[in-house]
């Protein structure tokens, strides 16, 4: 395993972390014994930074991480997350205290703050006795090491929250179908932020069989492996975090991650070319801008047009698939049906006068029933 310095925050931490998110689970419970044999073997092979949240794993995540890692006499980097961001201070505390409770931990190396936005951070978490005062006491007190923030923003808004300088820590967004970030990850890295990158095989649809994705490497063992090389291959990344769920699984990333030089320059150079193209081809079909937007029916326009970039450029037909019926079984907080996939659309034409694209957007979005609406 190869280790690198977590920003400026002077652990040192293995390329590849494990995620907590995707451990083994049935019918809604977490398979401790699978799950605890992956973060075993982890262990064994040399990872040392482990991801949790709160919620994950149906609120397992962190008990089930506090087990595994207690006595393990190497070093290990613990990474949690706090989702809260309204404006109560004892709120966001109380999720702080839950979690140093789970894992049994006096204090928490990696703490950030869930899906931050731009927006939460000037605003309510910010006001006169929040989030961000009891941020400051608890740091004073010692129970958050180093502080973070993973984010799902805009680039330019990630930008913004880097620039803040009140994080040693980010975690985003980066990969073969996703690169945009990219930007924000060379802006963290200068200025000393340890950058963590989750879905590296972009939430497992990288995985899924595709002539298209294995044209890209073709000497590699497996689409994953393509995947995770190109994320290690930015040198501004320092933990590729996966979301592993088998010892399998685990072994090949390892292998992956250990390897002298992720790509060559002759790779890089082929990979890049290759992207470069797929790239303009999916922008025929839809940049993601967003000004098709809101639909008054529901209809995730841009998300439904990225399930159809899967498979029709990237040849990820189960990945688009999978995506696809997400959208189909979507709910609200209530529980009431809101699906937000294609087949919603009542041909209203409210959002092709606003696609600076000009996309036929009502006739793309019935081809993207047809090929991904299956059953």
């Amino acid at each position: 395993m190869k280790y690198r310095d977590l920003g400026r925050t002077g652990l040192k931490v293995s390329r590849l972390g494990l995620g907590t998110m995707r451990l083994p689970m049935a019918d809604g419970r977490v398979q401790v014994e699978e799950a605890e044999a992956v973060v075993r073997r982890a262990l064994e092979l040399g990872v040392n930074y482990f991801d949790a949240a709160v919620f994950y794993l149906k609120d397992e995540s962190e008990s089930l991480l506090g087990r595994c890692l207690k006595g393990w006499k190497k070093p290990v980097v613990i990474s949690t997350k706090n989702h809260y961001q309204g404006d109560s201070g004892p709120d966001w505390r109380r999720n702080l205290d839950q979690s140093l409770r789970r894992l049994e931990v006096p204090a928490i190396d990696c703490y950030h703050i869930h899906a931050l936005s731009y927006e939460a951070f000037r605003g309510p978490m910010s006001v006169p006795g929040g989030p961000w005062d009891e941020i400051r006491r608890a740091r004073k007190e010692g129970l958050i090491r180093h502080f973070g923030f993973s984010c799902h923003d805009t680039p330019a808004n990630m930008e913004e929250l880097v620039k803040t300088g009140e994080f040693e820590l980010v975690t985003l967004q980066y990969n073969l179908l996703f690169p945009q970030n990219a930007p924000v990850i060379k802006l963290a890295a200068k200025r000393g932020l340890g950058v963590i990158v989750m879905g590296p095989v972009a939430g497992g649809r990288l995985a899924c069989p595709s002539e298209s994705v294995a044209r890209l490497l073709p000497d590699a063992a497996s689409n994953a492996e393509i995947a995770l090389r190109f994320v290690l291959d930015n040198p501004d990344v320092t933990v590729a975090l996966s979301g592993m769920y088998s010892v399998a699984q685990v072994e090949e990333n390892v292998r992956t991650a250990g390897r002298g030089e992720p790509l060559t320059p002759g790779e890089r150079k082929q990979m890049l070319e290759m992207l470069n193209r797929f790239q303009r081809l999916a922008d025929l079909y839809c940049t993601g801008c967003g000004y098709c937007l809101p639909c008054p029916h529901g209809v995730a326009i841009p998300v439904n047009f990225e399930a159809y970039i899967l498979a029709d450029i990237f040849g990820l037909q189960e990945g688009a698939e999978a995506q696809y019926r997400r959208l189909q079984q979507r709910t609200d907080n209530e529980g009431r049906p809101t699906p937000a996939s294609a087949d919603a659309c009542r041909d209203c034409g409210l959002c092709e006068p606003r696609c600076p694209q000009r996309i036929p957007i009502r006739a793309r979005l019935k081809e993207t029933h047809r090929r991904l609406g299956r059953g």
